[in-house]
């Protein structure tokens, strides 16, 4: 029968490393945020080969006597906390891992030199054993190498992915922590190259459209808000700048970035009835809480997080970037695309001796196009005739001209009955009329259902059993009275089936076992119920896009106007309720270019 033994120290600092370090890019997060805990101004990282053949990075922080480098090299070896209370962890490290777990996959070189030592001194630990030890010249501050990683490890080593994926990674990570602390300088160098460099003392904003996209410094609108002791800042860009991925969204809680299903979860519910399915977010955001209400020890890479009361910051992130939406108003982050103004070319001219003869008609009146032979084309677009129209029975009005009062301007007519053309104090102004009258029409259901006029409960003429699993129902249950806010009422129905008497009126026509299993699926992963209110959004974007005035309707001036005159105090109005722009704008400049007057 095999023996329990104690497994020698080498052995331990190689399994703590699987967890701790699985590729280059985990081995630099760990040195970068030491760096940071040390309080550096300045961080310089170098790679080789993706991180593959070499990581170096240099701070100016602490630094540490020699005895503390030996010391920081243990296993559980940490100067983060001193008072041995680990729920009120304010560092990015605590768990003394790092470093031993590092050393014993790889060489690694560290040297340090404290604010005001005389010398610096340098330890070498090529895969967990000390190779040197001794005095190095170096300014005040700590600089640490790691070569060979995974060298004496070959079945780790040959999972590592190609160079250039490594690198990828790498400069991720900077590009998160450099985000998190717009107050340090970040250097990244690959291969001698220098690849990413900041300033320290920026501003957030402007270090997240830096690291970012430019975009969003126009895109964007700034997140600011308060509740107890809950903060949460940041950018977010406008739901028309989107991408097709969510590889743009940076999350960081008490400036530790994170990846959190809690978080994903929260962004998407508040872009819910802005963007398409397929589309995601541009943003970065900062959520600072008290130590105490969040468990950074979940996982030895840091990165995941538990919240004491997820309810809560759900809410709160979902009500925080929704205010700061609305503020945006009719904004839309779309311009008339690059490609389309190409192809706005100009006619080349001929230069004559002589006036050509159709071109002299224009002002003598000798021809017209019929004499040429020339057949009219029809108008694609419907101008507004000085008398009323036939078909209609309407005042005809005076011309209106446009002022500051009015941003998209006042109409002047309609685009095959699709786009609305507006003339603003600054330029044209194209609406697509049945993408913002949809907006229009979800805005004021939305509203409604503030009131309590949405989520009135319709009753079941015949309640429906919906079986699931015992857990499943033990949530529901707990959650059935949060549930009838919504419409939603629920019965124990023995210990694996739920009775529905009533549900949301707005449902009252769906698949109510579909409804009822994904609610409980939703508290099953996040503890709370809000994918039900998502779905009662999705439910209004539905009754909006057939409620709304279609394309190919032709539209009076009054209604055209009046259209116009609710965008301009609508929130959310520069997008439809899949995240498409409402309207574009063609500046004075841009019209001047594309009859080469400017």
């Amino acid at each position: 029968m095999p023996q329990i033994r104690r497994l020698p120290e080498d052995l331990v600092n190689r399994i703590a490393a699987g967890e701790v370090v699985e590729r280059p890019a985990s081995a630099l997060k760990e040195l970068v945020e030491n760096a940071i805990d040390a309080g550096a101004r300045n961080i310089a990282v170098r790679l080789t080969s993706g991180g593959l053949d070499g990581i170096e990075v240099t701070d100016d922080g602490c630094g540490m006597r020699p005895d503390e480098i030996a010391l920081a090299l243990e296993r559980h070896a940490t100067s983060k906390l001193p008072d041995e209370h680990i729920e009120l962890v304010a560092t990015l490290g605590f768990r003394g891992e790092a470093l031993p777990s590092i050393a014993s996959v790889a060489r690694l070189t560290i040297e340090s030199r404290p604010r005001g030592a005389a010398e610096g001194w340098k330890r070498v630990v090529d895969h967990g054993e000390v190779v040197g030890d001794g005095p190095a010249a170096l300014p005040p501050g700590t600089r640490i190498r790691v070569e060979d990683l995974f060298g004496k490890v070959p079945v780790r080593r040959k999972f590592l992915r190609s160079a250039r994926s490594e690198y990828a990674a790498c400069l991720d990570v900077v590009k998160r922590l450099a985000m998190a602390r717009p107050d340090i300088g970040f250097v990244l160098e690959h291969d001698g190259r220098r690849v990413f460099a900041v300033q320290p003392d920026e501003e957030l904003a402007g270090r997240v459209a830096q690291i970012v996209a430019r975009e969003l410094a126009s895109d964007g609108v700034a997140i600011e808000l308060e509740r107890g002791l809950a903060r949460l800042t940041g950018v977010a860009g406008l739901p028309t700048y989107n991408r097709g991925v969510a590889d743009h969204q940076y999350l960081f809680v008490n400036g530790r970035p994170v990846k959190d299903r809690l978080l994903v979860g929260a962004v998407r519910g508040a872009y819910a009835d802005m963007l398409a399915r397929d589309r995601h977010a541009v943003l970065a955001l900062f959520l600072d809480v008290p130590p105490e209400e969040v468990d950074v020890n979940v996982h030895p890479a840091k990165t995941e997080v538990r919240f004491r009361d997820p309810a809560f910051i759900r809410g709160f992130i979902v009500s925080g970037l929704r205010h700061a939406l609305e503020g945006a108003g009719q904004r839309s982050a779309q311009a008339p695309a690059a490609p389309a103004m190409g192809n706005w070319q100009a006619e080349p001219i001929t230069r004559l001796s002589e006036p050509a003869p159709a071109l002299s008609s224009l002002f003598a009146r000798e021809y017209s196009a019929a004499s040429l032979g020339v057949r009219e084309a029809a108008p694609q677009w419907r101008a507004l005739d000085p008398a009323p129209p036939a078909a209609r029975a309407e005042v005809a009005e005076e011309a209106t001209v446009p002022s500051v009062q009015h941003p998209l301007g006042v109409a002047r007519g309609q685009v095959a009955n699709t786009y609305i053309v507006a003339e603003a104090e600054d330029g044209l102004v194209l609406v697509d009329q049945h993408a913002a009258h949809e907006r229009l029409v979800l805005e004021r259901l939305k509203a409604a259902g503030a009131q309590g006029a949405v989520t009135a409960a319709q009753a079941l003429l015949i309640p429906e059993v919906v079986e699931l699993d015992e857990p499943d129902c033990d949530r529901l249950e707990t959650a059935s009275a949060r549930l009838a806010d919504f419409g939603l009422t629920l019965e124990r129905f023995g210990p694996k089936a739920m009775l529905v008497r009533a549900v949301p009126a707005v449902l009252g026509k769906g698949d109510v076992q579909a409804l009822v299993r994904d609610v409980a699926d939703d508290l099953a992963q996040n503890g709370d119920t809000l994918l039900l209110g998502e779905r009662l959004d999705l439910v209004l974007a539905t009754m909006a896009c057939h409620g709304s005035v279609r394309a190919g309707r032709a539209l009076s001036v009054a209604e055209m106007n009046a259209l116009l005159r609710e965008m301009e105090v609508t929130p959310r109005s520069g997008q439809c309720n899949h995240g498409r722009p409402t309207w574009v704008k063609l500046a004075h400049g841009d019209i001047e270019k594309l009859f080469g007057r400017k």
